[in-house]
């Protein structure tokens, strides 16, 4: 919106319009009105929230501290959409395809996660809105930003190509004449190597690159549901989503701006994708809404952000990573929701082949889960679990520390690795 305006004023000579040119005046913006929408603006959403007795619905799981939780104010997530939409709105280029997704991605998913807290809070119905319905949602968003992807002419990537010189043999990265539409992707650790979803169905012949797109699209599915969703699960203790996804984002905003610098982009031998570079406004709107949100989120927490946000933030993460082809990283970035999804899937499994096998007695693996509640039970609590330790429950502020700094550790990895290869 205002990019638009002071391009014209530029036009006119109009003395710092052309401020708006640049990626950083405009992140810059964007973290500046993001932050300030989610503190100053959040505290009178919060309050709001307070008046109309929107609270959290707790059920007694036997942990510390959890039942002083209840009555705590839910669906903060609002609060992270609108500082993330409005500096977007302000600040981005609206005609940027991938600005596009991520705006439509938020909305959606915000929308899905909404109706999942109303159904909790106003219904009274603690399961909240059908998994189905979730997943058709999830799946939905998938479908769209995965065609929207082979469809648009403008969502193309410029192909890195690794040689060595015939005059000194030096290493050097040169670049495909042409922009082009690819099933490309960023594969970490492995120096020269794209891979292409197409060549793994190579022996289809002239049908493979229609097939390469089928199998992009199917992959784009099942990681926006399985962020997404592990991203929800993630949100348990006060501040471990919020702080996590900030991480996350940080780290998505420094891919997006190499991706879509070529200079950066051949210095690191990845793939150039034209207009990537906007998604660091994106970014800075993301981490100003998950850093304000924190402010009232960290332990003791003001107020959660419910499905609303959790949803949104996954979801978010996973199309981010999806557009800047960097999805293969996402095991090693998002390493914190993979774990606690990861050990609600074992614990899961675990269970019902131990209650076959005898008589209907099943073991867990772990004291309970998502993970972060392994630990904040005591190992002499009686629970039949093959991991005990540790023995003493840790404190919910000090786990969800301990897990940022783990999120951090990654996000380092994650970014070392494109050096690596």
């Amino acid at each position: 919106m205002l990019y638009n305006l002071f391009q014209y004023l530029d036009q006119l000579d109009i003395p710092g319009a052309g401020m708006f040119k640049y990626i950083s005046f405009r992140s810059g913006m964007a973290l500046i009105f993001s932050l300030f929408i989610s503190t100053i603006i959040g505290k009178k959403i919060i309050e709001r929230l307070q008046q109309m007795q929107i609270g959290e619905i707790v059920r007694d799981l036997g942990l510390e501290g959890q039942m002083s939780k209840k009555g705590t104010p839910t669906m903060g997530g609002i609060i992270i959409i609108i500082a993330i939409i409005i500096p977007c709105l302000l600040f981005a280029r609206l005609g940027n395809i991938y600005m596009i997704l991520m705006l439509i991605t938020t909305v959606w998913l915000g929308a899905i996660g909404f109706l999942d807290d109303y159904i909790k809070v106003f219904k009274k119905d603690k399961e909240g809105l059908h998994g189905r319905f979730k997943i058709i949602g999830q799946v939905g968003l998938g479908l769209i930003v995965g065609l929207s992807l082979y469809l648009s002419p403008d969502a193309v990537i410029r192909e890195n190509v690794y040689m060595q010189s015939s005059e000194n043999g030096e290493e050097v990265v040169n670049y495909m004449p042409e922009n082009i539409k690819s099933t490309q992707t960023t594969i970490p650790f492995f120096k020269n190597n794209n891979l292409d979803y197409a060549d793994l169905v190579s022996f289809l012949g002239d049908n493979a690159q229609t097939a390469g797109w089928i199998i992009f699209i199917l992959i784009t599915i099942f990681v926006v549901t399985a962020v997404s969703n592990a991203a929800n699960l993630t949100d348990g203790l006060d501040g471990l989503t919020t702080g996590s996804s900030a991480i996350i984002g940080v780290t998505l905003g420094i891919l997006a701006y190499l991706s879509g610098h070529i200079a950066y982009a051949s210095y690191l031998n990845i793939m150039y994708i034209p207009g990537t570079e906007e998604l660091v406004v994106f970014a800075s709107a993301f981490i100003g809404a998950t850093i304000g949100f924190l402010w009232y989120n960290a332990f003791p927490a003001q107020v959660f952000m419910g499905d609303t946000g959790s949803l949104t933030l996954g979801g978010i993460i996973a199309v981010f990573a999806i557009s800047i082809h960097k999805e293969l990283l996402i095991p090693v970035l998002c390493g914190v929701f993979f774990i606690e999804e990861l050990s609600v899937m074992i614990q899961v499994a675990y269970f019902k082949i131990t209650k076959k096998r005898n008589n209907g007695q099943g073991k867990r693996v772990f004291k309970m889960t998502p993970l972060h509640h392994h630990f904040q039970k005591p190992g002499n609590a009686g629970i039949d679990a093959l991991i005990q330790r540790p023995i003493q429950p840790i404190p919910e502020s000090r786990i969800v520390i301990r897990f940022w700094i783990v999120g951090l550790i990654l996000a380092v990895i994650a970014i070392v690795t494109l050096k690596i290869r």
